[in-house]
């Protein structure tokens, strides 16, 4: 006599959207233990039903494996839903909404804001105005890029911030005509008002990265690669063996713990299928929004600004070394040319050099926003991963064309890469852009922003991609990036049981019906999390 395993969780009369050839026919699906158990035609899995397993109709809606956000940080995510969104058209708008808050609390209390992009104002944030508005409260408010920031006079002289200060290895203090700091920080120089705003403690903060993974959940999202610092190790640890955390990490090393990784002995993959080590971050140079993007030539309109370039190809090459001796590898932020160029070259010294070495996880590049048409051939030598956000497209297309120019035929190049053979892992920089996957598949396969500009045919439209590419690359992708391909991104028996279900099939609707489509369910380790039918 056949003995079945029992089933705790049935879901039938559902329309499973075709990723991969898989599952084709099937309308159920069967968890156990928070896995996959099976996947087939209802009437084929009714042996697996036992008298404890819950029956549930989907009603025909769609399901899929749930979406990974493969670029977020999740703590300044968190801390971002209680801030003062600066995210508006005017600056005088931002300067209000500011000053609202400031009216709510105390004299003397934190302002914290983020969002702001002077490149949407046309005009740097003005520090006078910010000042007459909010002069009895510190106010620190993060750009959009999260590569500048914006302190009024109550803060900079809170971190002791003045015409003497110099300007910090890797930062700049922008400054008034007598010399004294204007409020706008870039780069590393963010961090000398930053460290004096009160941060939550880990209790406090356990609180926001919930909420957090609510509003992860109700955008499909299971999974997050995270690009923050060890408190969110610390406040994820938490929650977990509380019973709260109902979200998979894949946590990042800061390069600066480099060395306390190899003297701990960790390597990637460190962890379960909860929490889990992965990828050193390394910052090879700034951002767009800022103009500290490294390039190989001067910023249109900026004839004597080139970027920022952090790291040179040599010093990428020494920090692999380091970290191919603990079995760690790489995740490194490149956003100019000549940034990319520098990684490319980099990661390809190390992939020679290192061959015979373990390395539990393929290096990835993070974002590879520009890239020099030289670089392409090289870059089809790599076996890497290109950790892109398809959001910054629509959102930088405008400041792309005004400082790139001619060099935007490779920015945001999905198709390039792919076409080169990297695995693509798409996320969304949250708290840079909203996580909400379904935005970035509709930025992926049109380029276009939601008012329909630049037009039909998109920005690059050589870059588009189809819709299936780019949900591979919020589900397989990351997967595969985080070295859990055997059982993440697809719902295959033994895999987890983390699935989204949609209110209808993404890929029988064109590109501007993808705007209806709305995520209703999401559940992770066969737990509904979110659910909305």
């Amino acid at each position: 006599m056949t003995v079945f395993p029992q089933a705790s969780h049935v879901l039938f009369d559902a329309h499973f959207v075709d990723l991969d050839g898989e599952n084709q026919g099937a309308d159920a699906i069967a968890f156990s233990g928070g896995r996959v158990l099976a996947v087939g035609r209802a009437e084929d899995l009714s042996p697996l039903i036992g008298p404890r397993t819950t029956l549930e109709s989907l009603g025909g809606r769609s399901l899929l494996p749930a979406f990974t956000d493969a670029h977020l940080h999740l703590e300044l995510y968190a801390r971002s839903l209680d801030q003062v969104d600066c995210e508006t058209h005017t600056v005088e708008e931002c300067v209000e909404r500011l000053r609202r808050r400031a009216a709510t609390i105390p004299p003397g209390k934190w302002i914290l804001g983020h969002g702001w992009n002077q490149n949407e104002w046309g005009r740097p944030p003005a520090t006078d105005l910010l000042n007459q508005a909010v002069p009895h409260h510190p106010v620190y408010a993060t750009a959009k890029s999260l590569h500048a920031a914006w302190a009024n006079a109550s803060a900079l002289r809170l971190a002791q911030t003045n015409a003497d200060t110099p300007d910090p290895d890797g930062g700049k203090l922008l400054r008034d005509s007598t010399g004294a700091p204007n409020g706008i920080l870039l780069e590393s120089a963010c961090s000398l008002v930053s460290r004096q705003v009160p941060a939550p403690d880990l209790n406090e903060l356990c609180v926001l990265v919930g909420h957090a993974q609510e509003s992860l959940w109700r955008r499909g999202i299971a999974c997050v690669h995270d690009f923050d610092g060890p408190r969110l190790l610390q406040t994820v640890q938490r929650l977990r063996h509380s019973g709260g955390l109902g979200l998979r990490i894949l946590k990042s090393i800061p390069r600066e713990r480099l060395p306390e990784a190899i003297g701990l002995g960790v390597s990637a993959g460190l962890g379960d299928h909860w929490i889990r080590l992965g990828h050193v971050k390394l910052f090879a140079d700034g951002a767009l929004g800022s103009r500290t993007a490294a390039m190989l030539s001067a910023y249109d309109g900026e004839p004597d600004n080139q970027g920022v370039l952090l790291l040179d190809e040599e010093t990428i090459v020494e920090i692999g070394r380091q970290a191919a001796t603990a079995g760690l590898s790489l995740a490194v932020h490149a956003i100019g040319d000549r940034s990319t160029h520098a990684v490319i070259c980099a990661l390809h010294v190390l992939q020679q050099e290192l061959s015979g070495w373990p390395r539990l996880l393929p290096h990835r590049i993070e974002h590879l926003q520009l890239l020099h048409p030289q670089d392409l051939a090289r870059l089809a030598e790599l076996h890497c991963v290109a950790s892109m956000q398809p959001i910054h497209a629509t959102s930088d297309m405008l400041m792309a064309d005004r400082y790139w120019g001619d060099r935007t035929r490779y920015a945001y190049g999905w198709k390039t890469a792919l076409r080169a053979g990297m695995t693509l892992a798409f996320g969304s920089d949250a708290p840079v852009e909203d996580p909400d996957p379904l935005l970035g598949l509709r930025a992926a396969i049109t380029r276009r922003r939601s008012d329909g500009s630049p037009g039909p045919s998109g920005w690059v439209p050589e870059e588009k991609l189809s819709l299936r590419e780019a949900l591979r690359a919020y589900t397989l992708g990351p997967a595969h990036a985080s070295g859990s391909a055997h059982e993440q991104g697809a719902l295959r028996p033994g895999y987890l049981g983390d699935l989204v279900v949609l209110n209808a099939d993404p890929l029988a609707l064109s590109p501007e019906e993808l705007r209806e489509v709305r995520v209703v369910g999401t559940m992770v380790d066969a737990v509904w999390r979110f659910r909305d039918f």
